[in-house]
């Protein structure tokens, strides 16, 4: 989907406030329901899948070290 979202908002707070080139936000049951922004230069969005794998991978190793 193009054009601002649910959470478009809180995604551009997160954004600005980091002065980042790409920002996504995921939301699970917020006030307006579940959902996710992203707001990214168009070069950089070939990249969020592998990026996004990455910080999956990061965070099942935490979560290997919180329950193990």
């Amino acid at each position: 989907m193009n054009g601002p979202g649910k959470y478009d908002n809180i995604c551009t707070v997160a954004r600005v406030a980091a002065d980042a080139d790409c920002a996504i936000v995921i939301i699970i049951n917020g006030n307006h329901g579940s959902g996710f922004s992203v707001q990214c230069t168009e070069g950089l969005v070939l990249d969020i899948p592998s990026i996004l794998e990455h910080v999956i991978k990061d965070m099942r190793s935490s979560i290997n070290i919180l329950v193990n």
